[in-house]
């Protein structure tokens, strides 16, 4: 059995963590598996974004306790490799929450761009309950995705949110029913995957970017160069013209 299933359809790839009986756990086994998977993804021109979900009924329940007992900075190192993997993907990409995300499995989700949730997802943070403090980013993620009240609420107090909640707060977009899931995430994706390849992957960096940007003179001068760029690419061409005809047919209908 692969520990790592991966598909591709329609320009969306997935990647599923398939180790349903430990409950998708954070394995030097699964993180190398992440680490390759994601590696042909992006050598693959046909892949245009990339969706994470989990088999079973969770989606990552973090790194294994017995490996944290012994840890050191190059095995925590080891493990943050596999969120960190995806997290660094030039390719647009997003969580397909389906069931418990905890500690590590957490950052997962976090470090994908967009967290879609089904209803009976699991955001955990879980460190200060086992006596650990937060690590691989946990917190920094946590507090520029829903703001600091949010950020300390999930990882001082202890709240878990389920699916509903997590969209109330701004944690994940949207929630739905658990048995579209997956349907919604792969019809979410496309909307990266049906753009120009390069262009999904400019745009993504432009706005990670402007996290260090602090006015809008500033934003202005920061797409320019992007843009005008684009202007000049086969597909701006292609697709204005297929628009332009488009237009002209109704107006003749």
């Amino acid at each position: 059995m692969s520990i790592v299933l991966t598909n591709i359809n329609e320009g969306v790839a997935t990647l599923t963590l398939n180790n349903p009986d430990e409950r998708n756990t954070m394995t030097a086994e699964m993180v190398s598996a992440i680490v390759e998977s994601m590696d042909a993804f992006e050598a693959d021109e046909s892949v245009g974004a990339v969706v994470v979900t989990g088999a079973g009924s969770a989606f990552c329940a973090g790194a294994n306790l017995g490996n944290l007992q012994t840890a050191t900075r190059e095995s925590l190192g080891n493990v943050y490799e596999g969120f960190l993997r995806i997290a660094r993907s030039p390719l647009p990409t997003l969580a397909a929450v389906n069931g418990p995300a905890v500690g590590a499995g957490m950052n997962l989700a976090l470090g994908c761009d967009v967290r879609i949730a089904a209803q009976r997802a699991r955001f955990d943070t879980r460190f200060l309950q086992i006596g650990l403090h937060p690590g691989g980013g946990h917190t920094w993620m946590q507090r520029r995705i829903v703001g600091p009240q949010s950020a300390m609420a999930a990882v001082v107090f202890s709240q878990v949110l389920d699916g509903p909640e997590a969209e109330r707060v701004g944690l994940a977009y949207k929630c739905v029913p658990d048995d579209e899931l997956l349907t919604a995430a792969h019809e979410f994706a496309r909307g990266a995957a049906t753009a120009p390849r390069e262009l999904a992957i400019l745009t993504k960096r432009t706005i990670q970017d402007m996290a260090d940007i602090d006015t809008h003179r500033d934003a202005v001068q920061r797409e320019f160069d992007p843009q005008l760029w684009t202007v000049k690419q086969p597909w701006f061409e292609e697709r204005i013209a297929a628009l332009k005809a488009k237009i002209s047919s109704k107006k003749t209908s």
